[in-house]
């Protein structure tokens, strides 16, 4: 085995909580403010990001990838949503911040409620929207107090050891993967701008950035994107300015027809010099922070907030892209497979952190690895119900006979980023478990067989992955499925799964297809794959159909499968499906994992 590259398991403690927010205070006081509002963001609103970003994370010991901290001179209070119910409680100091669910108590509704008249509420306008901060200060004046905003992050004051800038190397994403140059993705977004009567974009994603320009960076752990700004003018030459210098010289050349490359600190003149005389810039309204829009209504530009167009291209993945993603799952099903006939061999001396360190061994010997695609999920028992829990030193457990164990994990391979989760019965598994196991499967299934008109949204197929645990009172409090990228984020927009999912899928996007089920104190199931939007033509139909091609191979555990609550189209998908994954997986696998799989993929009809 080869040794762990991409994982640590350090304890982001909270027992520096009490006194960082006691020094976050003391500035409040010196700067005569009341409150400072700390988002999980950083510049471009990003759900993962650079250490150097984490405020939240090193203020209050919460590690989730969503949520929000305000911090007021006597109240403190951490609004997260359903995903770190179990999680955020058991990470900060509750003496000194109060976790909040924010599907009970919004962000906006508790800043109305408990700041007092004449309050002044300080945030960063570099880690928030427009939208967002006009919510905030709807907020505060139902309360009689103000919002203002500083011009140094207060947490950088305090934070005296914070991390420098990242500065990872910023390669060319090769044409043979991307399936588009970028001059002919610059000619769509300049098609797009000029339809919104735009004359130019800032791009403050970098996601899209990478995607524009088929660069890939390394300034953000298991995510290979270079932090930065672009320029796209409608006429003229685009501009990037990245926060790296370490730029490769044939992502130099592949640019240089189309770019100016700059640093990040050239980027302000840069938007200065493009706003002069009223021109109309495009912002996005999901990434872009209100110091954007102010700076450029300061020199004279118009800034129209509303989505990059970027976005909606980059989530319809082309036929190189899709190519590229069945590669690599077809790679990590290979890797996954292996990990879970080890896993069927271990005895009672399996622990969590052991777990995560075998299987990136087994998908780092694939030879293609680049990175996981984020800190992998592996909890055993109790730690299962934690949706998003990660294992550190201090919560490391053996996992025992009896128990469930959850393990979500992905790679990032430069032809595809995969995310898959099984759970897994050690020993014999309960009546219980069979039952919410299945259900859930059943759910799973459901969504991959699936079958909608064209134009048919995310939310509104959501239910169909929720109908069999509703029938026993029963449900899950995220979202079915994400959209993913091409070797960029586990976690694309804007398409998703999940009650409230407003974009339509169309043929091309990648989603997941995770539905689950947490017993808090006792275990979590949640079954994922990654699903490909595509055509299907219905015999007789009148109606342009779509629906979802499985990418993800590797098998279920048979022994939590109760036949009895399955029909009998669910059994034959089960069964499709394993003999699938047997017949795709089989010729790579040495003799000991093949005749595991053989015996993990055989019809249900055959006992399970």
């Amino acid at each position: 085995m080869t040794r762990l590259r991409f994982q640590t398991f350090e304890d982001p403690s909270h027992r520096a909580g009490a006194a960082r927010i006691a020094r976050l205070r003391e500035v409040l006081r010196e700067q005569g403010l009341d409150g400072f509002v700390v988002p999980r963001a950083d510049e471009h609103q990003s759900e993962y990001v650079a250490a150097q970003s984490e405020r939240l994370a090193w203020l209050t010991g919460f590690t989730g990838s969503a949520g929000t901290a305000v911090v007021l001179t006597d109240a403190a209070a951490l609004f997260v949503d359903g995903r770190y119910t179990l999680q955020a409680p058991a990470q900060v100091d509750p003496g000194v911040i109060t976790p909040v669910q924010i599907a009970e108590t919004s962000v906006e509704s508790w800043i109305a409620a408990t700041l007092t008249s004449g309050a002044v509420l300080a945030y960063d306008p570099w880690l928030h929207t427009p939208d967002g901060v006009a919510r905030l200060e709807r907020a505060a004046a139902k309360a009689g107090a103000t919002l203002r905003a500083v011009t140094a992050n207060l947490i950088d004051a305090v934070w005296t050891d914070r991390p420098e800038a990242p500065a990872g190397a910023v390669t060319a994403h090769p044409a043979e993967l991307a399936g588009e140059s970028s001059e002919a993705k610059l000619a769509r977004i300049r098609a797009a701008l000029t339809k919104v009567s735009c004359a130019a974009l800032v791009i403050s994603d970098p996601h899209n950035l990478a995607w524009t320009f088929n660069l890939r960076g390394a300034d953000v752990a298991h995510t290979p994107l270079a932090l930065g700004y672009a320029l796209v003018p409608v006429a003229g030459r685009a501009a990037l300015y990245l926060t790296s210098d370490a730029v490769s010289p044939a992502l130099r050349t592949a640019l240089e027809p189309l770019a100016e490359l700059g640093t990040r600190s050239d980027f302000p003149a840069a938007l200065d010099a493009l706003c002069t005389g009223g021109t109309r810039i495009r912002l996005d309204v999901g990434t872009a922070a209100l110091a954007l829009k102010v700076r450029i209504e300061a020199a004279g530009g118009i800034a129209e907030t509303g989505p990059d167009p970027i976005t909606a291209m980059k989530a319809v993945k082309n036929p190189a892209e899709i190519a590229g993603a069945r590669a690599a799952h077809h790679r990590d099903g290979i890797a996954v497979t292996r990990f879970l006939a080890w896993l069927a061999g271990q005895g009672d001396t399996l622990t969590e952190i052991a777990a995560v360190e075998a299987l990136e061994d087994f998908r780092a010997e694939t030879g293609r690895l680049r990175d996981v695609s984020f800190p992998t999920i592996s909890g055993s028992g109790a730690n299962g119900a934690i949706v998003h829990y990660r294992v550190t030193r201090e919560t490391d457990r053996r996992v025992a006979a009896g128990e469930l164990f959850l393990v979500d994990s992905g790679a990032q391979y430069e032809d595809g980023t995969t995310d898959i989760t099984r759970t897994v019965a050690i020993g014999s598994p309960s009546e219980e478990m069979r039952d919410r196991f299945t259900r859930v499967l059943k759910g799973h299934i459901g969504i991959a067989r699936a079958v909608f008109p064209v134009g048919t949204t995310g939310g509104q197929i959501d239910a169909v992955a929720r109908t069999a645990l509703w029938q026993a009172g029963l449900d899950f409090d995220h979202g079915t499925g994400h959209g993913v990228g091409a070797f960029l984020s586990v976690h694309e927009g804007p398409q998703r799964i999940a009650k409230v999912g407003p974009v339509a899928l169309e043929a091309g996007m990648i989603l997941s297809n995770e539905p689950g089920y947490y017993r808090m104190g006792a275990y979590g199931i949640r079954i994922e794959n990654l699903i490909l939007v595509e055509p299907r033509t219905i015999p007789g139909g009148d109606r342009t159909m779509l629906g979802f091609e499985t990418l993800t191979l590797a098998p279920f555990d048979r022994s939590l499968i109760l036949p009895t609550l399955l029909d009998a189209t669910e059994t034959a998908w089960i069964d499709a499906y394993h003999a699938g994954v047997c017949e795709a997986l089989s010729p790579h696998l040495d003799s000991e994992t093949r005749r595991w799989l053989e015996a993990a993929t055989q019809p249900l009809r055959q006992g399970a």
